[in-house]
């Protein structure tokens, strides 16, 4: 059917452009009026009520990522190791012997917040479409959480259903979930983060792509019927508060669809027949047509007549803005449609042929005979508005007038660690992961509990490391240094594991950007996170930013979560992060630290976030890394464990933990006060890993760390079944690791009003 512009008519019972106009509809629809206005500009005419709806999802700030974008082309990119970087479905690394790696994270924070169930649900569903429609099939699943207290009751109400719903989508689609952190502070009571993560493997020459090529090639719709659910779905995630809006605006999920449509699509573009795909995610049918004709440099021709819809009289505008799940958008070879339709319905998957590829740049939809709407694809995708927003650093960071710490204040470092160890943020997070399948496939080596995950690469000697790792509060007190914490973190972890770390995901999850002081916190944290990966060579292949996480004002912690991979070359050198034997030397490698800036202590002590952000030199963390790479790699260590939330001595107990081995640990001479305990054994300062070592080792490990000028302290011992802090003159702290262990153990079930399960 041939069509020209002119012959443009509005949808059915569609207000007329002046009627959008006057009563300013367009503000329903997410856009401004300056952006309509440039809309109505770009046409050559006012858009009628679909075109409104078309500009208002894709110039979301959750689509087209309006105000972030300037500060995201910081990122580093690229890389040896790169195959495919951002905009794209999912990042793409290289692992060697022809391996390709696809992984991406992506936020589902406001539906979680209405509905955490099928929030977290269809957010693990989304992330998983992102990584098969790149061709690979989805090894595992991460997750970073954010919560508020949980004395709360709705606060409890929230986090049991989203680990429900992350293990009732990921458990029924056969993917393992590996990994993750779940952390807990009242700045999260009304703005939960769900950040999901998924990893897959392909071959490094086989990525499908989400272009649409090919003029005349046919474009089908696959998987379920598009119903009204999730309508407005990006534009309420681009809203400063998601209370105030709909159920409606939440999709749901069908994992056992999702299974289905995950088999079907992997065995298509097998045929090599698929020219180009994309998952219906945020804005639906909008976002993957327009993108796939964005990325091909041409058009798209839709036929909504033939929509395959599970409700009655749905309009052009409903069908296009939908967020039903378990949908892809598949364009084909012409000349091969038998094959889609013989693969598909083999699967029992619905599937319809509803438009073609065009050459003229026009995204155009009919619907009744008529055209409906007929938009250039570049002003769509290309064209959406980009802001600088207004940027303000505060004259003084927020932490710098905390009360200091007293004698008093630290004196009883037993009661401390004990509090530390039982705080949801530092407990054992097994209440959440038993919820989890993480051993389907049977590939995982290193599950939830460890530094990072290990899940071998099937049909190979290779496996992968994988981690998600952030601290809203570091970044909250020092967003540049917070952010650069993030990417060292999760490479240390990579490295703690036995791996390489290749490159990043991330989910960059913020307040309101509209706010000057949010916005510096933005910027600077890019800024940080940049330096990172630039110095650890770990460049960001995909991503996704969530900002307006404010509820009455209030905005949470600046929270970028990283996503990292790396590569273990050979699954003997996966290293433990608990003690293995009594008898083995405990050394700390990275300077001691008695500094407690930006430590849960502090802010424990204190009532809210404490001083700077920890300690972070990226030179030293280099050397770190570089050094226990090379000591992982000559068989030199029996186990390593970062330092990091509740600093030194949580880090030792929790090495305790794993074989129940106690350990002795001497406190140098030089830390006298009661602060200055405390804070050797709290501080949360960076580039430190504990390490184990035989004797037989000791003096190659010190040579080693003396080599790349990386300090090397021998903490103590293994010995016996407690841990024991002392100095030359008395015992400070002993309490049995059995103890210890039950109050790490049972915290979370205790909170939760369960019965404690040993």
């Amino acid at each position: 059917m041939s069509v020209q512009a002119s012959d443009l008519k509005t949808a059915p019972q569609a207000p007329a452009p002046e009627s959008i106009r006057d009563r300013q509809l367009y503000r329903d629809l997410g856009l401004t009026d300056g952006e309509y206005q440039r809309a109505a500009k770009r046409l050559g005419r006012l858009p009628n009520y679909l075109e409104c709806g078309l500009f208002g999802v894709l110039w979301s700030e959750h689509c087209s990522y309006k105000s972030s974008k300037v500060h995201l082309r910081k990122f580093p990119t690229d890389g040896p190791q790169v195959l495919q970087g951002p905009g794209e479905n999912a990042g793409v690394v290289d692992i060697g012997d022809g391996i390709g790696i696809a992984f991406k994270m992506e936020s589902h924070n406001h539906p979680s917040a209405v509905e955490p169930y099928q929030g977290a649900a269809t957010g693990v569903g989304g992330i998983l479409r992102d990584v098969f429609t790149m061709g690979a099939r989805p090894i595992a699943f991460l997750n970073s959480l954010r919560f508020g207290n949980l004395d709360d009751e709705h606060t409890r109400y929230l986090f049991a259903n989203v680990v429900a719903g992350i293990g009732g989508y990921g458990n029924c689609v056969g993917i393992p979930d590996v990994g993750g952190e779940a952390v807990f502070d009242p700045i999260y009571q009304h703005n939960p983060l769900v950040n999901a993560m998924c990893v897959g493997v392909l071959p490094a020459d086989r990525i499908v792509k989400g272009a649409a090529t090919g003029v005349g090639n046919p474009v089908f719709i696959v998987g379920s019927r598009t119903g009204r659910d999730g309508i407005h779905g990006a534009t309420f995630a681009s809203a400063e508060d998601p209370h105030a809006k709909e159920r409606s605006a939440v999709q749901v999920g069908d994992p056992f669809l999702g299974k289905l449509l995950m088999e079907a699509c992997l065995e298509l573009m097998q045929t090599g027949a698929v020219v180009g795909i994309q998952d219906m995610g945020a804005a639906g049918l909008t976002s993957s047509s327009a993108e796939m004709a964005s990325r091909a440099g041409g058009g798209i021709e839709l036929w909504l007549d033939d929509v395959p819809v599970r409700e009655t009289q749905m309009t052009p505008y409903e069908m296009m803005l939908s967020e039903s799940q378990e949908r892809m958008l598949v364009v084909m070879e012409k000349g091969k449609e038998a094959l889609a339709f013989e693969i598909l319905k083999k699967w029992g998957l619905e599937v319809a042929e509803i438009g073609r590829v065009t050459d003229d740049g026009q995204l155009r939809l009919l619907f009744g005979g008529e055209v409906v709407a007929d938009v250039p694809v570049t002003a769509l995708v290309d064209e959406a508005p980009v802001y600088e927003r207004p940027t303000r650093k505060p004259a003084v960071l927020p932490g710098h007038d905390a009360p200091p710490l007293t004698n008093d204040d630290a004196a009883d470092l037993a009661k401390w660690l004990k509090t530390l160890l039982a705080h949801p943020t530092i407990a054992d997070k097994r209440w959440i992961y038993r919820q989890y399948d993480t051993t389907v496939r049977v590939a995982t080596q290193v599950g939830p509990g460890g530094d990072a995950a290990v899940v071998r690469v099937p049909g190979t000697e290779r496996a992968v490391a994988l981690t998600t790792d952030g601290n809203g509060r570091y970044v909250y007190l020092n967003p540049e240094r917070g952010g650069a914490i993030a990417v060292a973190e999760a490479a240390r972890n990579i490295v703690c594991t036995g791996g390489k770390p290749l490159a990043i995901t991330d989910c960059l999850n913020f307040g309101n950007p509209e706010k000057p002081d949010i916005m510096y916190q933005f910027a600077a944290a890019v800024e940080g996170m940049s330096a990172a990966c630039r110095a650890l060579d770990t460049p960001v292949v995909s991503g996704n930013v969530s900002l307006y996480n404010e509820t009455s004002g209030v905005d949470i912690f600046p929270t970028p979560v990283v996503g990292a991979v790396g590569v273990i070359e050979d699954t003997a050198h996966v290293m433990p992060n608990h003690f293995t034997e009594k008898g083995s030397n405990v050394v700390l490698l990275g300077d001691p630290d008695t500094a407690l800036d930006g430590s849960l202590l502090w802010q424990l002590i204190a009532g809210r976030p404490a001083g700077d952000a920890p300690r972070l030199d990226l030179d030293a963390e280099v050397a770190l890394q570089q050094l226990l790479q090379g000591l992982i790699r000559s068989g030199r260590l029996r186990s390593a464990h970062d330092v990091s939330e509740g600093g030194l001595a949580v880090t030792v107990a929790e090495m305790c933990f794993g074989c129940k081995i106690g350990v002795t640990v001497t406190l140098p001479n030089t830390v006298a006060s009661a602060v200055e305990r405390a804070g050797w054994l709290f501080s949360e300062a960076q580039s430190r890993v504990v390490v184990e070592v035989s004797d037989a080792n000791l003096g190659a490990v010190q040579s080693a760390a003396e080599a790349r000028g990386v300090a090397c302290t021998v903490l103590g011992r293994t010995d016996g079944d407690a841990l024991t802090i002392k100095d030359d003159e008395r015992v400070w702290l002993s309490a049995p690791v059995a103890e210890l262990d039950a109050l790490h153990k049972h915290a979370i079930p205790r909170a939760m009003q369960e019965e404690a399960r040993s």
